[in-house]
């Protein structure tokens, strides 16, 4: 039976472990990972002319927040986009939003998993000095995150807070300290790809879109948010204003610290800035916040990768395994499964370089999550009320549907496989309930 598009009933009372602070840091570290720290490396071949793609996405993703907050007060239930999907458009829509926004989820685990690898290799080289050993090192940080989570939301969401805190506040300062030291000559030529500006845009905003998703983090889990549909709005529209200032702040800044050819090549080229600045140490430090700041994104995505396919399976559009707890309160059978996707991810592109490996997880993770933004905010500009909240839901699906351009036919066309590959899975699960 399909839930009514106007308001849904509300969640049984249970208690709810988190607050408002909580899930502001859910957003803030699920966007604050690899991106803020890797990104310099794929955008230093478009240079200056980045900042395109930059201001595109950090207005794109302030719409796609005000929508989701919008979203999270009328619909305050676990599962996020697939809530919405299904609330507006019946549950087919919602199975493939789901699917959709589940393959994105561990692909990112994935892409943050290498990142976390490349972080470690600033600091001892030897532990990604083969590709083997790079591979090992990400895997040791995914399944670390997936056992915090197997211990419980609680305890999730506290070491959200914990390691947004200790990532936030140095990326600022490194930021705001580095303007200083910006050689402009590094920005010039402004477009050395020899692309059209309107073909720069579209690649750069595909690029950093990934570090933008994860602005609809606190929608998921929000049968264990306090007052949720307040404390959900307001933390997604906030998280996403903190981590996109940090974000495009710490990444412009280090585009002008570093030749374009350095960054290229480089698997942690924040680090590498601040070490041609400051000395060794300096790059050790920022290794390390980096290695802190993808931590706390693994294990932010992977509590959402196991929370959201517990809301289709209560609905029974995934299997009944997807929504049991373990003693723990946790879905422990979406946390194992996720991570051991991710971890297939990892293992079978390992003989990538970690920039190639990252760039194309990135794609594939950004083109899977393109769906749920564009069903999201179409459901608010189909079922939604309030002028200036549908103009902006307008706003962020013209965006999607931008990003979706810049994308690439590759990660779409894996995406459009991937999704694919879950309707079998679906009719089956039609065909057991009659």
């Amino acid at each position: 039976m399909s839930l009514s598009p106007s308001d849904a009933p509300a969640s049984a009372p249970q208690k709810r472990p988190l607050g408002f602070w909580s899930a502001t840091a859910l957003v803030v570290g699920s966007m604050i990972g690899s991106g803020t720290f890797l990104l310099p490396a794929a955008l230093a071949p478009y240079g200056a002319a980045s900042l395109l793609g930059w201001g595109i996405t950090l207005c794109g993703a302030l719409l796609l927040a005000v929508t989701f907050a919008a979203l999270a007060r009328r619909w305050p239930q676990t599962g996020g986009p697939y809530v919405y999907a299904r609330n507006a458009f019946g549950e087919l829509p919602g199975f493939i939003v789901a699917w959709s926004y589940w393959v994105s989820m561990w692909c990112a685990i994935a892409a943050i998993a290498v990142a976390f690898a490349g972080s470690i290799g600033a600091i001892f080289p030897a532990f990604t000095a083969t590709p083997v050993r790079a591979a090992a090192c990400g895997l040791g940080a995914l399944w670390l995150c997936a056992g915090v989570n197997l211990l419980g939301v609680r305890e999730a969401g506290r070491m959200q807070l914990l390691t947004t805190v200790l990532k936030v506040v140095p990326l600022l300062l490194f930021g705001l300290v580095a303007l200083w030291f910006i050689d402009t000559s590094h920005y010039v030529p402004f477009n050395p790809s020899e692309q059209s500006l309107g073909g720069v845009a579209a690649a750069t905003v595909a690029l950093t879109l990934w570090a933008m998703i994860g602005l609809e983090a606190a929608t998921v889990p929000a049968d264990s948010v306090q007052d949720a549909p307040r404390t959900i709005s307001r933390a997604t529209v906030a998280g996403t204003a903190i981590a996109g200032v940090a974000t495009v702040l710490a990444c412009t800044t280090v585009l002008g610290l570093l030749p374009r050819e350095v960054l290229a090549a480089s698997g942690a080229p924040m680090a590498d800035a601040a070490a041609a600045l400051w000395g060794p140490t300096a790059g050790h430090i920022l290794a390390v916040v980096m290695a802190i700041s993808c931590l706390g994104a693994l294990n932010g995505w992977t509590l959402l990768a196991a929370q959201l396919p517990m809301a289709a399976a209560r609905d029974g559009v995934l299997p009944a395994a997807f929504a049991r707890e373990n003693h723990r309160g946790t879905p422990a059978f979406g946390v194992l499964v996720s991570a051991g996707l991710a971890s297939v991810l990892v293992i079978a592109n390992y003989n990538r370089s970690l920039v190639d490996l990252f760039t194309f997880s990135v794609l594939l993770s950004t083109a899977a999550t393109l769906l749920p933004y564009l069903v999201g905010a179409l459901a608010w500009v189909w079922r939604g009320s309030g002028l200036a909240s549908r103009i902006a839901a307008s706003g962020a699906l013209a965006f999607s549907l931008y990003a979706v351009i810049g994308v690439g036919s590759e990660a779409l066309l894996w995406g459009l496989v991937l999704v694919a590959a879950g309707l079998p899975l679906y009719a089956w699960m039609r065909y057991r309930r009659g």
